[in-house]
C-alpha cells in the first residue's frame, strides 16, 4: 500500500521480512548454533539496509536491527532463537 505521501508500507515490511528469512537461511545452511554477532556481520550489514548508527544506540540486548529510513527492523527472539520484524515507528496512512 502507498500512502498520498509515497510511502510503500508494504515494501517497508517486506524489507523486515527478507532479512529475517535471510537469517533464518543463514543459520539453516551453517549447520550449527551461529552468534548472534555473525549473523549481523554476515546477513544484516551486508544488506545494505541496516541503520548502524540507531542500532548502535538503541539496539539493546536482545538486539534489534533498524532499517534505515524504515518503521521498520528485525528482532532476536531468544526463546526461539530467530529474528522476527518488528515496528518501531509511527505508520501514516
Amino acid at each position: 500500500m502507498t500512502t498520498p505521501s509515497g510511502i510503500n508500507y508494504m515494501e517497508l515490511v517486506d524489507q523486515a521480512w527478507k532479512l529475517s528469512d535471510a537469517a533464518r537461511e543463514y543459520v539453516k545452511t551453517a549447520q550449527r548454533e551461529v552468534p548472534i554477532q555473525e549473523i549481523v556481520d554476515k546477513v544484516f550489514l551486508p544488506s545494505g539496509l541496516v541503520d548502524v548508527e540507531k542500532t548502535q544506540k538503541e539496539g539493546g540486548n536482545p538486539p534489534r536491527i533498524f532499517i534505515a529510513n524504515s518503521p521498520y527492523g528485525v528482532q532476536f527472539r531468544q526463546e526461539y532463537k530467530d529474528w522476527i520484524p518488528f515496528r518501531h515507528g509511527e505508520v501514516r496512512f
